[in-house]
């Protein structure tokens, strides 16, 4: 059952409904209607609050774990590195993101082909900070939702004044800690605390990173909180084309549910549904929709509705799940499908990007090794002889200082008997991380000379286990 903006009584406009035609987080004069969704209890709110306080603690432990002498994720923007769980990726590794980025993103289209938003009611970060720990602030702050709303409509006393004030300074503290354990990612844990107590002239672009992030957050829990969901991220728009009849979404049972009518000494009027309209599905939505009137954009899969509609389901003496996670076909009595086609199309295309990227980023060498032509002219012909200057680059992608033997012979034979080279040197050593070019100067006379030819360059490493061949070429006119 659908409706359209505020119904009327005899007594005059009554409480305003949300309908599929407006968003309800916005007045019809345009003005931000401020949601205060009211506190439920239950199964799924439990299950929900387990995930968050693991999430929590992985993202504020995972900076301080040490693998092979590193923390297990670090980001060296500096040196443009990065160290996840125990393997070192340079910035010659970075095409491996594009594997990453498409393995988790077709897994994230299969999972909410089978079940919804389902990340975005357990996982993800705006929901797990702002109704994990920031909402939870302002109930502990302010109190419920009933005196919320009504301290919010009276004036501003001193009451008003300093909940308000003492709200806002929770919403930045807490800003400023998730903002500084995000810049643990990026500088190593146990060097954040002499990094946070410095003068910010000492770090400045650490400090104005970490007051931008924390700007935002406060920001976000404090005033634009649930129009992230509806305005900027693009997954609920993509849910349309993700999802189908046998996904198992939140839903209202329409034919359990409908005629709506109020109880009669506790139990549902003879000929009418299970549905009382207490609203409290309403109440209890970060989004402020109504789920009785399907699956809309807002909608983030958080579960409230189906706890407050269960608990009044018991208060009246009725089965619960008259709102609850099922597919649309089966809502409507048809036989659901787990196994359809579009789920096996996104778990391929998935299973393919996190294979490639496994499969590449261990498999790698512990260096690498590519060929560059020394700065100027390409080649320099001086009384009659040509000469080339070729240029091997090696790069030590460890965290571990590294010894390289180089060596070069001519794949194809000799072109000519004056032929002649040297490489510049044949051992080198690297730090982590550091890179070097070693020159190899090669000579022909220019009579000799037919045309293009490769100079073969093997570089080894790790006492011979590793080798890459770099192919120079000699060019002349």
């Amino acid at each position: 059952m659908t409706t359209s903006g505020p119904t009327t009584g005899s007594r005059g406009p009554l409480l305003r409904r949300p309908d599929l035609d407006s968003v309800y987080s916005i007045n019809p004069d345009g003005s931000r209607n401020f949601l205060q969704p009211t506190d439920v209890h239950g199964r799924w709110q439990t299950r929900k609050k387990l995930v968050w306080a693991i999430l929590i603690a992985v993202y504020a432990v995972i900076p301080w774990i040490e693998i092979g002498g590193h923390p297990a994720v670090l980001f060296d923007i500096p040196h443009r590195s990065a160290y996840l769980f125990g393997f070192t990726f340079t910035r010659d590794d970075f095409y491996l993101v594009f594997f990453l980025l498409t393995g988790v993103g077709f897994t994230l289209f299969a999972i909410t082909a089978l079940f919804g938003r389902v990340w975005c009611g357990y996982a993800c970060p705006q929901t797990v900070f702002l109704e994990g720990i920031a909402r939870r602030l302002e109930r502990w702050i302010e109190g419920s939702r009933a005196e919320r709303v009504r301290r919010n409509k009276g004036p501003w006393n001193f009451e008003k004044i300093w909940r308000k004030a003492a709200k806002f300074v929770s919403f930045a503290a807490l800003a400023l800690l998730v903002a500084h354990i995000f810049l643990a990612y990026f500088i190593p844990a146990r060097e954040l605390w002499h990094v946070t107590t410095s003068a910010p002239s000492a770090h400045p672009f650490a400090f104005g990173f970490t007051m931008a992030l924390a700007g935002i957050l406060f920001f976000d829990f404090a005033w634009f909180r649930e129009q992230l969901c509806i305005v900027i991220c693009p997954y609920g728009r993509l849910q349309s084309a993700l999802i189908d009849d046998d996904t198992v979404i939140i839903g209202y049972d329409q034919r359990r549910g409908e005629p709506r009518a109020k109880p009669a000494k506790g139990q549902a009027a003879e000929g009418k549904g299970d549905c009382i309209d207490c609203m409290n599905c309403v109440a209890a939505c970060p989004t402020g929709i109504d789920i009785r009137n399907g699956l809309q954009l807002e909608c983030v899969g958080c579960m409230n509705c189906i706890d407050a509609c269960d608990d009044v389901m018991r208060k009246i003496g009725k089965p619960e799940g008259l709102i609850r996670y099922d597919s649309k076909n089966a809502f409507e009595g048809k036989p659901r499908r787990f196994v359809r086609p579009r789920l096996f199309f996104y778990a391929a295309l998935g299973l393919v990007g996190l294979t490639v990227f496994l499969l590449t980023a261990s498999g790698r060498n512990s260096f690498e090794a590519t060929q560059r032509r020394a700065r100027g002219l390409p080649y320099v012909l001086t009384e009659g002889t040509l000469r080339n200057v070729l240029i091997v680059h090696v790069r030590n992608k460890t965290d571990q200082d590294q010894r390289y033997t180089l060596k070069a012979a001519l794949p194809q034979g000799s072109p000519g008997s004056s032929f002649a080279f040297e490489l510049a040197e044949t051992e080198i050593t690297l730090a982590a991380l550091a890179s070097t070019d070693v020159a190899l100067t090669a000579t022909l006379l220019r009579e000799e000379y037919k045309g293009r030819f490769p100079i073969l360059v093997t570089v080894t490493g790790k006492d011979g286990a590793e080798t890459v061949d770099v192919e120079l070429q000699f060019i002349g006119p």
